[in-house]
């Protein structure tokens, strides 16, 4: 009974650890990114861009063809 009693307190103690340094990590990736955005703004030079996946070319409803048009160029009844 003892060993499982220590075999549950360890896993307690090291979900604990987990959970810290998770919040640790998590804590500074947000305060990261809040400087970020900060320099960003004061900067004001460049302008954050409207849709970057348009401006990549992977947005969904793609300007090239037709509605009409299938994936193999046919066009639709």
């Amino acid at each position: 009974m003892q060993r499982v009693r220590i075999g549950i307190t360890g896993l307690a103690v090291v979900f604990l650890v987990v959970l810290l340094a998770a919040a640790v990590v998590g804590f500074r990736a947000k305060e990261k990114v809040g400087e970020t955005n900060t320099v960003a703004a004061s900067n004001g030079s460049e302008a954050p861009p409207s849709d970057p996946l348009a401006e990549l070319g992977v947005a969904p409803g793609g300007t090239t063809g037709s509605a009409g048009d299938g994936q193999d160029g046919s066009k639709k009844p």
